[in-house]
């Protein structure tokens, strides 16, 4: 219910967000979760249809959202574990070298997602052990946790069935005056995030 009264309508908390107050995590990948030196909260929009008419058409709202894309900048370990991490997942979804990257990338992720363990593969023509290919491996949940000035977390932005949909490269040089640590940045897409508080 809306209050008139302009006294009852003053805010609670006075501090402002903090761009540096965050936690960030990925289920799948424990290894960049540590690692992660930003990240973005999507915008999310709803593209209003136009009624038309003989003059100006009339918008009219939209019962469609749309959410944009997660995007993550990460600091790169001196194994290169957490740029694997990720390139594996997406060459596994993609393969690009063969059909056998597919499979095995669903048998190495078995422990998140036991289904997967038998994918229903076999040599012989026309015996399939499981018709149906559980792709539940090619996902993941991620969550973003902010925080108060006192570090106490206070609201959290769940993702759901996130998935990477590119990884930047790597980019080195002799000519660097400074050692400047490699980062890169990763996008994903997902099917939906909400807004939960603490």
């Amino acid at each position: 219910m809306t209050k008139l009264n302009a006294f009852a309508r003053q805010p609670s908390t006075y501090d402002f967000a903090s761009p540096i107050q965050f936690k960030f995590s990925i289920v799948k990948m424990p290894l960049i979760n540590f690692f992660c030196t930003s990240v973005n909260l999507p915008g999310i929009s709803i593209t209003p249809p136009e009624q038309s008419t003989s003059l100006k058409d009339i918008p009219i709202p939209g019962d469609k959202v749309v959410f944009a894309d997660l995007n993550l900048t990460f600091m790169v370990d001196e194994k290169y574990e957490n740029y694997r991490q990720l390139q594996d997942w997406i060459t596994g979804k993609g393969f690009p070298k063969e059909h056998a990257q597919f499979r095995n990338y669903a048998k190495s992720n078995a422990d998140l997602f036991p289904t997967t363990a038998d994918v229903g593969y076999s040599t012989e023509v026309g015996k399939v052990s499981k018709p149906m290919q559980d792709i539940g491996f090619l996902y993941s949940d991620a969550e973003l946790t902010f925080t108060t000035s006192k570090n106490n977390p206070t609201v959290r932005a769940k993702f759901t069935d996130l998935f990477p949909t590119s990884l930047s490269g790597l980019n080195y040089t002799t000519q660097a005056t400074d050692v400047e640590y490699l980062s890169c940045d990763a996008t994903f897409q997902y099917g939906i995030y909400e807004l939960e508080t603490i």
